[in-house]
């Protein structure tokens, strides 16, 4: 696979499978050979314009066309089962966030492409960030000291009025709900930075327009060590444009506050190796983003997919979002939905 372009199949040509196709299409070593989607608009269009084979139907995909690779953009109520088929066929598979919709189904999935040792990869693109990257590698150098305590918050106006029913969004049997959709990246930036949680507790699923799912989510998290945190997440806040993530780390020696854009980080004492001064520092994406071939919507969204193709072509290469990764994702989601059920049950 070093020495030939990767074929690469799309399952999903929504916003996602689109953004998806433009990039992975930009990689030189890459063939982007067939699209899958239900709408025999997109479907069409794509054929007439990109050049590549279509189909209605996934299963039909992996069958004739014989992918080496998947991108797997559908709904998390469809993952479970195109993954389990992929596995089965031999392919690799990117898919996005949250993976499945359950610990069990990630468990399941997750050892099966172990087994068959395929490249597995979830689109938690958080973690290709230049910001959060410099955070991540701040906190593990011990730049904040100990630390004590995190809060993380995400917003977005994604569901700013009453939705319709028949929207995939708007049951968590299809993986709808601010949960699955924005908490999910939340939580994944957690054990990212500061590792997997020990107890999921206080989970609060607050409903603003939304019938069935939650639109505001907020709980706190608690770790052996004695660190803890809190979690608020509302996709329903009309004050912002775009979806922003946020974290807020406090330590010994300082704290800091970042976002997808850069972050503030305040120090007790200068860290000269760092180019830290005491006091206030800042840093913007600007001053610590590494260069990508092709820009769409962020560097991150590119670094991530160049990434699986680079474990493609060294199998020697260890994934930085694996699916066991966002196993302990869903496994904190679990616990959200389980400790919010407890709660209600008590009232």
């Amino acid at each position: 696979m070093a020495d030939s372009k990767i074929r690469v199949g799309i399952i999903g040509a929504g916003r996602m499978g689109i953004t998806h196709h433009s990039i992975i299409n930009s990689h030189p070593n890459v063939e982007v050979i067939a699209v899958a989607d239900s709408s025999v608009v997109v479907t069409s269009m794509m054929k007439k314009y990109l050049n590549v084979d279509t189909y209605s139907d996934y299963r039909e995909l992996i069958k004739k066309s014989k992918p080496d690779a998947l991108l797997v953009c559908t709904p998390p109520f469809l993952n479970n089962e195109i993954l389990g088929v992929a596995a089965e066929a031999g392919i690799h598979c990117f898919v996005e966030k949250p993976y499945t919709l359950t610990y069990k189904q990630a468990s399941e999935i997750s050892q099966l492409f172990e087994q068959k040792s395929l490249v597995n990869q979830v689109g938690y693109v958080n973690r290709f960030n230049d910001v959060f990257q410099s955070v991540k590698e701040l906190v593990e150098e011990e730049v904040l000291g100990n630390i004590f305590s995190f809060r993380t918050e995400m917003f977005s106006r994604t569901v700013t009025k009453p939705e319709t029913e028949g929207n995939w969004r708007s049951t968590h049997a299809n993986g709808g709900g601010a949960v699955y959709e924005m908490a999910s990246h939340s939580i994944d930036l957690i054990q990212f930075i500061l590792g997997k949680p020990d107890k999921v507790f206080g989970a609060n699923l607050t409903k603003v327009h939304s019938k069935n799912v939650e639109d505001i989510v907020s709980c706190s998290f608690a770790y052996k060590n004695g660190m803890s945190g809190l979690l608020y997440v509302n996709w329903s806040d009309e004050s912002y444009r775009k979806p922003t993530n946020k974290i807020e780390i406090f330590g010994s020696k300082g704290k800091i506050y970042a976002d997808q854009h850069g972050y503030k980080i305040y120090l007790s004492e200068a860290m000269p190796k760092y180019n830290l001064l005491e006091g206030w520092n800042t840093r913007y994406i600007t001053d610590v983003f590494k260069p990508v071939p092709f820009y769409v919507r962020g560097n991150e969204f590119t670094s991530q997919l160049y990434h699986f193709i680079d474990c493609l072509q060294n199998r020697n290469l260890k994934n930085k979002c694996s699916f066991k990764d966002a196993m302990d994702t869903l496994e904190a989601i679990d616990e959200i939905f389980n400790d919010h059920k407890r709660n209600s049950i008590q009232k």
